[in-house]
Parts: C-alpha cells; sequence; structure tokens
C-alpha cells in the first residue's frame, strides 16, 4: 500500500525536520507535537449524521423543531439534513480530529454532500472500495480490495443476474451496480414478500456476499469490501492511537466492531435486529436527534471538551 502525505502527524515531522533557526518552539516542544496522541472518528453518513426530511423523525411540534441546516441537494432540491446544532458540533469535531466520512456511497453520490467544517483529508466510499485522499481515489487501495473479492466472492454478474431473476416487477422499482463493486435494489417496501431478504441473504452467504435492508435499498455486497478494512488503513496512515464510529446498518457493524469505541442510534438495521457488542453504546435518541447525540459523544470521547446535553 501506498502511504499519502499530508496528514496532521505528517506535517508535524516535516515541521520538525525543518532548519533549526526556522523553528521558534523549543525541540522538547516539537517532539511532544510528534507524539501528540490522534483521534480517528469514522462516522456512516445516511441515518447516522444525515438525514432526509422522512428519516428526521422530529416528533415534537413543529415550533419546538430544531434549526436545520440542508447538507445534499439533489435534483434541484434539498435532500439531507443535521441540526444546526449537530453541524456546530461537526465542525469543531473536524478541527480537532482525523473527521473520515465512511459511507456505502458511491464517490458521485457522496461528492454531493457538503458537511460543515473543513474539508476532510480522508473519506471512504463504495463501502470502503474506495479511500480518497483530499478527493481523489487511492488507486492501490483500490486494486488490493478488487482483487481480494476476484480471489473470494462469486462474481458481481452472477449476483446480478441472481437479483434480477428473484425479483418481481410489483415491488422492484430498481436495480443497480455501485462502482462495479456492488449491487443494490430500490423496492417498495410494502409490497416487498416477507422473508425474500432472508431467501436472498441464504442464497448469498456461501457465495461471499453480504446482504443488507437499509430503507427502500436492498444491498448484495462482497464480503471483502469492508468500511472497517479501510478504516483500519486510514488510521496506520495518519498513525491512529484511538479509533472512534457510528453507525445504524448492518453494513457497518464491522466498522462498529474494528473501533475502539462506538455508537449506533436507537434506530435503523442494528436496532431492528437488537445487535450489540462491548465496546458499542446503544443510544435512545431516534433521528436526527440521534445525530446531533453521536457527535456530542465523538468530542466526548476524544477529549476535546465537555459536551453538555
Amino acid at each position: 500500500m501506498s502511504t499519502t502525505p499530508g496528514t496532521a502527524v505528517d506535517a508535524r515531522v516535516h515541521a520538525a525536520d525543518a532548519p533549526v533557526e526556522a523553528v521558534d518552539a523549543p525541540v522538547e516542544a516539537a517532539v511532544d507535537a510528534v507524539d501528540a496522541p490522534v483521534t480517528l472518528v469514522a462516522s456512516d453518513l445516511d441515518r447516522t449524521l444525515i438525514y432526509s426530511a422522512a428519516s428526521l423523525q422530529l416528533a415534537m411540534p413543529d415550533a419546538q423543531a430544531p434549526r436545520l441546516l440542508c447538507v445534499e441537494v439533489y435534483g434541484g432540491a434539498p435532500l439531507c439534513y443535521m441540526t444546526e446544532t449537530a453541524a456546530a458540533l461537526l465542525d469543531e469535531l473536524a478541527r480537532t480530529t482525523v473527521f473520515v466520512p465512511t459511507t456505502t456511497r458511491t464517490r458521485e453520490q457522496y461528492g454531493r454532500i457538503h458537511l460543515p467544517g473543513p474539508a476532510p483529508t480522508y473519506a471512504i466510499c463504495a463501502n470502503g472500495g474506495h479511500i480518497l485522499v483530499d478527493g481523489v481515489s487511492d488507486p492501490d487501495w483500490h486494486d488490493h480490495v478488487v482483487r481480494r473479492i476476484e480471489d473470494e466472492c462469486a462474481s458481481l454478474a452472477e449476483v446480478r443476474a441472481h437479483l434480477r431473476a428473484a425479483g418481481d416487477p410489483s415491488w422492484l422499482l430498481k436495480e443497480r451496480i455501485a462502482e462495479n463493486l456492488f449491487a443494490y435494489l430500490v423496492v417498495d417496501r410494502g409490497a416487498l414478500p416477507e422473508g425474500w431478504v432472508k431467501e436472498l441473504t441464504a442464497w448469498a452467504d456461501p457465495r461471499g456476499w453480504t446482504v443488507s435492508l437499509q430503507g427502500r435499498k436492498i444491498y448484495a455486497v462482497p464480503k471483502p469490501l469492508t468500511k472497517s478494512a479501510a478504516m483500519q488503513e486510514v488510521a496506520r496512515r495518519c498513525g491512529a492511537t484511538l479509533t472512534l464510529a457510528a453507525g445504524d446498518s448492518l453494513l457497518d457493524a464491522d466498522l462498529l466492531l474494528a473501533a475502539h469505541r462506538a455508537w449506533r442510534p436507537g434506530h435503523g438495521e442494528l436496532a431492528d435486529c437488537g445487535w450489540g457488542a462491548p465496546n458499542t453504546e446503544v443510544l435512545r435518541e431516534r433521528g436526527g436527534a440521534a445525530g446531533e447525540e453521536i457527535v456530542r459523544r465523538f468530542l466526548r470521547a476524544a477529549g476535546r471538551r465537555q459536551a453538555s446535553r
């Protein structure tokens, strides 16, 4: 794997290599800066940090609803939001940790999102298939993932053919592939036959594929394509000494397990199946309030501030 300079740690190391007369601080201070602990925060986006209007779950009276910041526009219309409080907290988090947006979205879909705070140096897209470094996919990492998929899994063509054959026009709205890495269906949840996802899971598992139902989408993802592997690679590159994570779906479970500490909201696929792990705290908050609380917990765990409820 190639390592990419430009992280906070790299910058401090380069500063330490500068001529003595160009460095104002004592040598001891420079050494301390190089050795300073690095916190990496890898967070899922949809229904974890950002929310559609429907998934915000604003159960309070309208007059008491929080102010919202639109963070994604699609087709000329606002699509996803954060509360303004969550946005302010995320801005602080992005300035004081290595914040890594970690999503199953394609690079194009991720590009529509405009999060508050400085642009992240790293982002993980396509469920770990791409590590973006300053917005550009790292080719060595992508090639590594593709080789593992080819060696360990049934082909995308075989899985896609099965999805088409097993689907029914009465509930199957769209069938798509993403980044030539995985497939997903957009379905009418109300018309989706009970047990169909379990049947698909039983078919996919021995072929090296994972199935996840998220809202109106059913994902079929090769098992080597994981957010956790990409997070661990980014952590290695930036020298992270503490890793924090959050997510709401089965495709986030490996990410949560790989982090030192993790959180999941009170809604979502993991909540529906009662998933838990010793390192993962289950929040009672749901919808947009959960997104806000997750960023508070990140800040608190990173030791950057005492966040109040």
